[in-house]
């Protein structure tokens, strides 16, 4: 099938940085194509179609990344990860069989945190939405939402109570988001979630977390142990969704005043004329 261009140069995730020996060769799939990659014992990455040409490469944001294409140089700023007392590390690869365009809209949602994450960042009877701001920034062509508030019984690792949380959510490209959230340890600052998802086929994607956060107290066992708690919860969601693709109408779909976030996703995919990963009724 024929990959738009915006899709086809974009960079994308494969591995993260930890999760990589040195001098072995793994291999993957990216936009429905065989790739191999790996890092030699200089430490540089590298990685090419199978049996073909090299891909373009770069290592950003605890990351490995991949483009199949032409892509821009310059990459989304972050600029958390080099505030020198954060912790950077990955919280795990999950396969899921979803478009990676779903598990981007799954992530901007907050109405599912009483039901699948209860005790965690919800819990009855706080099920309410309260109303948040979504913007668009014309400058990055990135998506905000802003002044989300939702209370959770235990928001992190290191959390000894539960707290009225903060959240900034933010769509940095198609297969990228970005949380913002009160850190429990230093409630004026925000830890850091990214979810960078690997398009493996339209209805296959590998969900790679990397967190910068600002806990001195948890292990980097107990940072991992709870982010994969929280998305395997969330795969359970993820698993029941038909289409495993997304559809960007509403008349499949209808949004309410909570899925402000989600409903700006979709109409920005469909404005950048996004098809791959997205559910096309015949």
């Amino acid at each position: 099938m024929e990959i738009e261009a915006t899709i086809r140069d974009a960079w994308y995730p494969v591995a993260v940085v930890e999760d990589l020996k040195e001098g072995v060769r793994y291999h993957t799939r990216l936009l429905g194509q065989d790739i191999e990659y790996g890092r030699d014992k200089e430490g540089r990455f590298s990685a090419r179609r199978e049996g073909g040409d090299a891909c373009r490469v770069q290592t950003c944001y605890h990351t490995h990344w991949v483009s199949l294409g032409e892509p821009a140089e310059a990459f989304f700023a972050v600029p958390e990860f080099s505030e020198p007392d954060r912790r950077i590390l990955g919280a795990g690869s999950m396969r899921v069989h979803v478009s990676g365009l779903r598990a981007i809209e799954n992530f901007l949602d907050m109405a599912h945190f009483p039901y699948v994450h209860t005790g965690y960042l919800g819990e009855e009877p706080h099920t309410d939405v309260a109303p948040y701001s979504v913007e668009f920034d014309r400058d990055t062509d990135e998506i905000y939402a802003r002044e989300c508030r939702f209370y959770q019984p235990r928001a992190a690792s290191a959390s000894t109570a539960g707290i009225d949380t903060d959240y900034i959510y933010r769509v940095a490209s198609p297969f990228v988001a970005i949380l913002y959230k009160t850190s429990p340890p230093q409630p004026t600052r925000r830890d850091v979630i990214c979810l960078f998802v690997q398009p493996v086929e339209e209805d296959w994607c590998i969900a790679h977390t990397v967190l910068a956060y600002l806990d001195d107290i948890s292990s980097d066992q107990d940072l991992r142990q709870f982010q994969q708690t929280i998305f395997g919860q969330d795969l359970m969601i993820l698993s029941n969704h038909m289409p495993r693709t997304l559809p960007l109408g509403t008349r499949l779909e209808v949004p309410t005043r909570a899925d402000a976030m989600s409903a700006a996703y979709r109409r920005w995919l469909l404005q950048k004329g996004i098809s791959y990963g997205t559910y096309q009724a015949h």
